[in-house]
Order: C-alpha cells, then sequence, then structure tokens
C-alpha cells in the first residue's frame, strides 16, 4: 500500500518521456482517484514539469486518507496539484480539513448518461425479467459488506409484501443467502449476480425503490441510474449521498444503518409515492453537460496559467 505511489509513477515514467519525445507534448495530467494514482501523478507532473489535476472519488479520501503514511502523500500531492476536484461537498472538506487551500479545491459532481438509463414500463419490465409482482426493491453493487446488501434483507422482515433483488458479485454472496435463510426471507430473495451497465435501465425500470444502505460513498451512480429510470431511492446519509437525495422526489435518506428504520424510511415513500416521470426530471438536473463544461474551463484556465 506504501510503495503503490512510488511504483506507479515510476512504471510510467518511460512511457511518458517517450510520448513527449515523439511529439505528444501535453498540456496537463489528469488524474482520477487520489491514491495511489493522484499521488503517483503528482510525482510524474513533478519530474516532467507539468500541472496536474486530481480527482477524488470516495474511498480514496474517506477511508485511505485515515492511514497516516498514505494521509501524508495525499496531502503532498494536494499541495502539489494546480486544482483538486471532488464528485461531492464532502470529500473536497476533507482535503480543506487537512489544510489544502480552499482556492485549489472543485467540486464537479458526477452525472448520469440520461440515453443509457431511461425510464421502461415497470409491468413490460417485470415481465421480461421474470420478476414477480407487488413491492420490489433492488440494491445494487459489489457484495461486500460496506455496501449494505445484508441490510436490504433485514427491511423484508418488516415488509412481508415485499421482494428484494440484489445485483452484483462479490465475497458475501454465501453470507447474505444465510443471513437472508436466518431471517426466514430467502424465499423473498434474488441473488441476480453481476449485471451488464447496458442492462440495468430495466432492473431499475422494475423496481419500485432502490436500497442503497452503503456505510460510506463519494458520490454513488447507482441512485443517479436508478432516478433516471424514474425509480425513487432510500439511501444511507453519509458521504455525498445527501448531495444526491436533496429533494423529497428523489427519495428519502437514513440516519441509522440498521434494517428497521431502512423499512421505516421504505414505508414513508411508499405511502407518499412520486410521479415516477417527476423522479425522471429530477435525474435530468444532473447531466454530464455542465461538469464537462466546468473540466474544460477548469483545464484552460490552469493551462494557460
Amino acid at each position: 500500500m506504501h510503495i503503490a505511489p512510488l511504483m506507479l509513477a515510476l512504471g510510467a515514467r518511460a512511457t511518458v518521456a517517450r510520448l513527449i519525445r515523439e511529439g505528444f507534448d501535453f498540456d496537463l495530467i489528469d488524474a482520477h482517484y487520489y491514491y495511489p494514482d493522484g499521488v503517483a501523478a503528482a510525482l510524474l507532473a513533478k519530474w516532467f514539469h507539468k500541472p496536474v489535476v486530481i480527482t477524488a472519488r470516495g474511498t480514496d479520501l474517506n477511508l485511505i486518507s485515515s492511514y497516516p503514511l498514505p494521509r501524508r502523500m495525499i496531502l503532498w500531492a494536494a499541495q502539489q496539484a494546480a486544482a483538486s476536484i471532488g464528485v461531492c461537498a464532502a470529500l473536497m472538506d476533507v482535503l480543506h480539513n487537512l489544510g489544502v487551500e480552499p482556492s485549489k479545491l472543485h467540486i464537479m459532481r458526477n452525472g448520469v448518461d440520461l440515453e443509457r438509463f431511461h425510464p421502461l414500463p415497470p409491468s413490460a419490465a417485470r415481465v421480461s425479467l421474470g420478476l414477480p409482482p407487488g413491492i420490489l426493491l433492488l440494491s445494487v453493487g459489489h457484495l461486500v459488506e460496506l455496501k449494505g446488501h445484508h441490510i436490504a434483507v433485514e427491511i423484508l422482515t418488516q415488509l412481508p409484501q415485499a421482494h428484494l433483488v440484489i445485483i452484483g458479485e462479490g465475497k458475501e454472496r454465501d453470507r447474505i443467502k444465510e443471513h437472508a435463510r436466518v431471517l426466514g426471507v430467502m424465499d423473498r430473495v434474488m441473488l441476480a449476480g453481476a449485471v451488464p451497465n447496458t442492462e440495468l435501465a430495466r432492473w431499475y425500470s422494475a423496481a419500485d425503490i432502490l436500497i442503497l444502505a452503503s456505510s460510506r460513498e463519494g458520490w454513488p451512480n447507482v441512485l443517479l441510474e436508478s432516478m433516471a429510470c424514474g425509480t425513487p431511492v432510500v439511501a444511507t446519509c453519509r458521504g455525498g449521498m445527501p448531495e444526491v437525495v436533496c429533494d423529497p422526489v428523489a427519495g428519502r435518506l437514513v440516519k441509522t444503518r440498521e434494517g428497521r428504520a431502512f423499512a421505516q424510511a421504505v414505508s414513508a415513500l411508499l405511502e407518499n409515492y412520486p410521479d415516477r416521470a417527476a423522479v425522471r426530471r429530477y435525474a435530468e438536473g444532473f447531466s454530464w453537460e455542465a461538469t464537462t463544461k466546468g473540466q474544460i474551463e477548469l483545464f484552460r484556465r490552469i493551462s494557460h496559467a
């Protein structure tokens, strides 16, 4: 973990030098994920006398900055960078608290592909996927503890009329199944495995609510993908999630990361269920266009400085 930034930088150094020799004399380095990638990019920028912009995306600052040596390297890279970008304000707060000057910190949120993720008729989507009628909850992400699929399973103990589909693969698969079996809800849980991103719109459209019970997130794409398909969400009130779900039409936030609290939020949302077209309109405010324009403007300002 500690030597990864240096190894990445050394591994890229000869290639960068060759690119410059062959005539590709680039203006700046754009790096994503602060550690180890951002630190490696900062080293390359120093060696080749180029400005660097580093984008933080979540765990790179939410978790890795808690380790002393990586934290010092992250701070050094932030001080070397011409600018740092965060996909949510919460991530830039981390750098600010580490001592990075505010003028270097920029918030440019992730967008959503509104063409790929668009509403489909829910009933038709369910039939095509072979999903049951009634209340359908969806949980999407790697099958790891921090994504909170086990909490989504616990919701079913409070909502006996609901079914849950979990999309993803990972080391927690057997543990999630056992958890559902012990709780007596395995007959209402479907583990669909990994699904290509291009196929997710049907699953989002088929669901009534997306559940994201993560313990930490930067700017989770699944929330906007679901909303773009007209499906509201119930998510943990952590990291950048309050910046995504900031209107009742989008869904509900849960402060306590446990099944009963999520079940209460799901019930409240079902009782005052938003118009799916309104959920889609909310998501349309998060297109990539504004973020792209902001990045280009920032790059131009830095490269012409």
